[in-house]
């Protein structure tokens, strides 16, 4: 693989990646032939591995699973909470041509019998502690999961089945890598859900270097010197992305960590590790700022965040770089285009938009008819790039409806400011007419956000009592905000002061919490329903 040295600023570098070319190999062997073997690749919650100790990890753990039957193009599942054993899995699985598919470790059961039967995988690999989840599963595994071998579990208790640690033993410290194309099949996602059933989302080899030198080095500026944080975990694209492809591809320093991203866990992370990169989404930044426990300024060591999953509110923003002197790099992507594909950049920041399409991927805005919409009206955001998925496994009408020629279909709705700035107007299906004229939900919930008693926000079309759909909003409070009628009404006359007098909410219902995804996305439909 070769990559110009052309100027970042004005156009994409130009990534040069042969046709036999295998991810894995690339991203770990890049480090050997550089002299890195001796430099910190990985900080888990259990200790710390070298680069020369990951490629070594990576080739028993590939080595090892001829043993387990597997051959090139069948496909494994990785249920594994964030450590060292997530990375060895997934790239040593790539490594040998074997497709691993990265699971979200906060599903359901019943989530996990779906993603295991419709993928076919022919072993899981799943932490101790998320046993209990696949349990029922595995104790009638003969009937409800008929394709699976074998189960590999990581962490103190094996279970009674193979321990990781054991498979690792099996390998060799040397291994074969399969000659595989660029354009074949490396890995799966599995689509969040904030809309319905999750679906398989088939990525190829060439993808994760192009991420990296697309996005991560000319609008991070990531470096070799970096110590990286993401809080978004490793089977989230922007996570896997964040924690896996980029720190990889430029040899900086990755923090993991198993547990969830509460206030106390990531302050421990940020305090302790010292990051320059932290990564994280909108609900977590602003629970942060809502901690009575933020870190003092000189604690940290931060010199770049970013924000992905939804739109990120100014208040949020603005209120971070007052409290850490860094900005936050808001930006889109999403499970189809790997990750993000516009994007603010420190140099050209504007809090209240997503930025500018990142070098390398072209955007357009279209009307329901598919027509190019005029400056400043909201469209629909279709994405071309060379990140795109290849398609949905096993779903040919939604690969038909969303991979349209070179073109992907976003299923945001956006609008293009004067200057060229990117605005969110919600995903396409949670737009709201009301009085004959779209209202963006994100739009109005930005507008309560920035009230001083709101940590979160939730904006949904419901009806009148003469059947039209007006807005209404949930809202989660600050500690030491009390609920009630007279702060319902005081957020209506905020929001009145701050946008147009429709847009405003005709209902207030104050809630503990707001439905998400694992990957922090609001769930509208639940709430509309």
């Amino acid at each position: 693989m070769t990559l110009s040295t052309a100027d970042h600023s004005s156009s994409p570098p130009r990534v040069e990646i042969p046709r036999v070319y295998n991810a894995a190999a690339d991203l770990i062997e890049r480090h050997l032939a550089a002299g890195r073997g001796d430099k910190l690749a990985y900080v888990d919650d259990a200790g710390s591995t070298r680069y020369a100790a990951l490629a070594e990890r990576v080739n028993r753990f590939g080595s090892s699973l001829g043993t387990l039957g597997l051959e090139p193009e069948h496909r494994v599942m990785i249920a594994m909470l964030d450590g060292i054993d997530w990375p060895t899995a997934f790239l040593g699985a790539i490594k040998v041509g074997v497709i691993p598919i990265a699971a979200n470790t906060l599903l359901t059961t019943p989530d996990y019998e779906f993603m295991l039967n419709d993928s076919r995988a022919r072993v899981l690999f799943v932490s101790d502690a998320l046993w209990p989840q696949f349990a029922p599963l595995l104790a009638e595994r003969a009937k409800r999961l008929p394709w699976l071998r074998h189960v590999v579990v990581s962490g103190a208790d094996a279970h009674g089945e193979l321990a990781f640690k054991d498979l690792l033993a099996r390998g060799a410290p040397t291994c074969s890598t399969a000659s595989t194309l660029a354009d074949d099949a490396c890995f799966w996602l599995y689509s969040s859900g904030s809309t319905g059933t999750p679906k398989g989302t088939v990525h190829v080899h060439s993808s994760p270097i192009l991420t990296a030198e697309l996005y991560a080095r000319p609008v991070l500026g990531l470096r070799e010197d970096d110590v990286v944080f993401s809080a978004a975990k490793l089977f989230f694209a922007y996570g896997l992305g964040n924690a896996l492809w980029f720190p990889l591809a430029v040899g900086a320093t990755t923090v993991l960590m198993a547990e969830r991203p509460t206030p106390q866990a990531v302050f421990k992370r940020l305090t302790e590790r010292k990051p320059t990169i932290f990564y994280g989404v909108p609900t977590l930044f602003a629970a942060l700022l809502a901690s009575p426990e933020f870190p003092k300024r000189e604690a940290l060591n931060l010199r770049i965040c970013t924000s992905a999953g939804e739109a990120l509110p100014i208040e949020i923003g603005r209120r971070w770089k007052e409290k850490t002197g860094v900005d936050i790099l808001d930006g889109i992507g999403s499970t189809e285009m790997l990750h993000i594909f516009l994007s603010n950049r420190a140099d050209a920041l504007r809090y209240g938009t997503t930025g500018k399409a990142v070098p390398g991927y072209a955007l357009k805005l279209v009307d329901e008819q598919g027509n190019a919409v005029a400056q400043g009206e909201l469209g629909e955001l279709l994405i071309s790039g060379p990140t795109s998925a290849a398609y949905y496994w096993n779903n040919r009408v939604k690969s038909r409806a969303t991979f349209e020629g070179a073109w992907t279909r976003s299923g945001d709705k956006y609008l293009q400011d004067a200057d060229g700035y990117y605005v969110y107007g919600g995903r396409a299906d949670d737009m709201l007419k009301v009085s004959g004229i779209w209202v963006s939900p994100a739009e109005v919930e930005s507008a309560l956000i920035s009230h001083e008693s709101v940590l979160e926000a939730a904006v949904v079309g419901a009806e009148d009592e003469s059947k039209l759909v007006k807005p209404k909003a949930f809202i989660v409070l600050k500690q030491g905000h009390t609920a009630g009628d007279a702060l319902a009404e005081a957020l209506k006359q905020h929001v009145k002061d701050k946008l147009a007098p429709y847009k405003y909410p005709r209902w207030v219902e104050f809630v503990g919490e707001l439905p998400k995804t694992a990957t922090g996305k609001i769930q509208r439909f639940k709430l509309r329903s």
